[in-house]
């Protein structure tokens, strides 16, 4: 494999993905081992052999490349590219049996994202991106959906597990289920920024995601033609504290209504 060829890095992330994809399809038929990280935060057997088989692949490929994946078994080396690994991502709907749920594998050079690709198992959707060269599901090209207003639109979001008094998100939550045609929440903010690239959703906003929860969805969006930025229309940087991604059409709407909710809400994250 020529790992200096980013069409190359898609073809290893692809192969990578539908390995771990097909260890979540037989733990998910499989009564759950589930252990916490702190009071309710889940991890199950299946995020830790989905991880283990990742960064074992990506290790063999891309040995002078860094690993950084959510349950820690990454690995950090002197090189400028970085796979940003979520082995599972909707741990807990995985673990209650709800079929919402997808591995996540990008690669970055330095901040720029190279390659993409968010595989969900139960239902065999695989989408995939590479800088440059648009965005695909199933092999085939998608993009952002062209709904021009807020009021015509269907959002998606998410809230954390923990500390959900500290979250500002149900100000915004529910201001935007009042302002379009409704709000999903399906705890996966993976598939979630996926489905806002194949048009499934014309905008997502959430807060406090970690850099392998949105590596390889903001790079979907962005190769299906959509939008990513903060509240603030500043470029998002992975791990930043809020992520907006939207069809592009409803951008600065989304974006305005957001800073108005703000300036309501003192413990909003642009009030510190």
């Amino acid at each position: 494999m020529n790992s200096g060829m980013p069409e190359n890095y898609l073809e290893a992330a692809v192969e990578i993905a539908l390995e771990a994809g097909k260890i979540l399809r037989e733990e998910f038929d499989r009564p759950a081992h589930i252990t916490y990280k702190g009071d309710v935060d889940l991890v199950t057997q299946a995020d830790k052999r989905s991880e283990q088989a990742i960064v074992a692949r990506l290790l063999k490929y891309f040995p002078e490349h860094s690993v950084a994946a959510e349950e820690g078994s990454g690995q950090e080396k002197a090189s400028e590219y970085r796979w940003h690994v979520d082995p599972l991502d909707g741990t807990t709907n995985f673990a209650h049996g709800y079929p919402c749920f997808c591995v996540s594998i990008a690669l970055a050079h330095k901040e720029t994202l190279l390659a993409g690709v968010i595989y969900n198992p139960i239902y065999n959707e695989l989408y995939a991106a590479a800088r440059g060269q648009g965005a695909s599901l199933n092999g085939k090209k998608i993009s952002v959906s062209k709904i021009e207003t807020l009021s015509t639109s269907l959002l998606c979001t998410g809230f954390p597990v923990h500390k959900r008094l500290a979250n500002p998100n149900i100000h915004y939550y529910w201001d935007f289920t009042l302002r379009s045609h409704g709000v999903r929440r399906d705890g996966s903010a993976a598939l979630d920024l996926a489905f806002v690239a194949t048009g499934r959703f014309d905008g997502f906003w959430e807060f406090g995601l970690q850099k392998w929860d949105t590596a390889a969805g903001k790079l979907l969006v962005e190769e299906a033609g959509g939008k990513v930025s903060d509240f603030a229309g500043q470029p998002y940087s992975l791990g930043g504290p809020v992520i907006l991604a939207t069809n592009g059409l409803i951008h600065e709407e989304m974006r305005r209504i957001a800073l108005e909710i703000s300036k309501r809400d003192p413990s909003a994250p642009l009030r510190r």
